[in-house]
This record gives C-alpha cells, structure tokens and sequence, in this order.
C-alpha cells in the first residue's frame, strides 16, 4: 500500500497500475540513490469505479482513464481540484473554427493585457519624472527663499534700509520687516 492508502494494484487483474521505481546496484541489490526514482502508470490496468475512489491520486487516474469520454465533471470529483484540467479537456474537444476563434480571443485578452500593462508602466515612468522634476523645482526654490531671507536678516542687522533690502533680495517689505 502506499503512503495515500492505495494499493496500486488492479482489483481485476491483480497486476499493478503503480509503480514507485528506483535505481538500484544490479549486484549489491541495493538502491543507489534514493532522492532519484520514477513513478510510473499503467492507465489500462487502473480500473476502480467512482464509488472506490478513496484518495485524490485514485480520482486523478480515473479523470485522466475516462476524460475524454466525460462530457461534464462528475460531482463525485473535487471542482476546486479537478475544474482546471477538465476546462482543458474541453477545449481539445473543440472543431478546428471553435479553436480557432477561442486562440482568437485568447490573443485579443492578451494582446489588451499587454497594452495595458505597456501603458501602465509608461504612466508610472513619466510620473515619476514630473514627480522628481517638481520635487527638484520645489527643492530649488525654498532654497533660494532661505538664502534671500538669510541675506536679507543680514541687511537688517547691517542697518541698511528695508525698502532697499526688498528690492535687492526679492522679498517684499512686509517679510523684510518681519524678520
């Protein structure tokens, strides 16, 4: 029995269906590395009914045995498990014109992803251009405020008049006379 509680073996023929393989030395019979090793599946001989289904591995070989011949997901299979690759199914089910048109619209979804996408990151690259060029402006700017008033409490101290320190630094007279 294996470690999901099935048996591999087939209950009509007696004959595996599973076979967990290893590599082993041909003369000292011992297993030559064990992280190495091949499962194997003989789908023919896997012939379980859906009431004798008792682990996922069984349900997933009785979808794969029978998934051509099934033309909805039986309830007795997990949707959350098994919806995807029986989506899959049914798609290679499709006529030559419904594949067609399905890779159509598949390209189209694509395509307006990615145009999407493509602008998104444009629109984020061109903000964060405007965003650092008035970033660096604003920057610019309080610094010459700074040094005007800096210069101008300077002219002050100096006793030159206010009317003259205005004009010379830019500020107005209130802001000179406030400092």
């Amino acid at each position: 029995m294996d470690r999901n509680g099935s048996s591999g073996v087939s209950r009509v023929t007696g004959r595996p269906y599973f076979y967990d393989v290893a590599l082993c030395d041909k003369l000292t019979k011992e297993i030559f590395y064990d992280k190495l090793g091949y499962k194997m599946i003989s789908l023919p001989l896997f012939n379980k009914q859906p009431e004798e289904l008792k682990t996922v591995m069984d349900q997933w070989l009785y979808l794969l045995k029978h998934l051509s011949t099934m033309d909805r997901l039986p309830s007795f299979l997990d949707k959350r498990i098994f919806g995807f690759i029986f989506e899959i199914g049914e798609i290679g089910k499709l006529t030559e014109e419904e594949l067609m048109s399905y890779e159509a619209s598949l390209k189209h979804k694509r395509d307006a992803e990615s145009v999407f996408n493509s602008a998104k990151k444009s629109g984020e690259a061109l903000g964060h251009a405007k965003g650092l060029a008035e970033g660096l402006a604003e920057g610019l700017a309080e610094g010459e405020r700074k040094k005007a008033l800096e210069t101008a409490k300077a002219f002050k101290e100096m006793g030159l008049p206010i009317a003259d320190i205005a004009k010379g630094t830019g500020l107005s007279v209130e802001e000179v006379q406030k400092l």
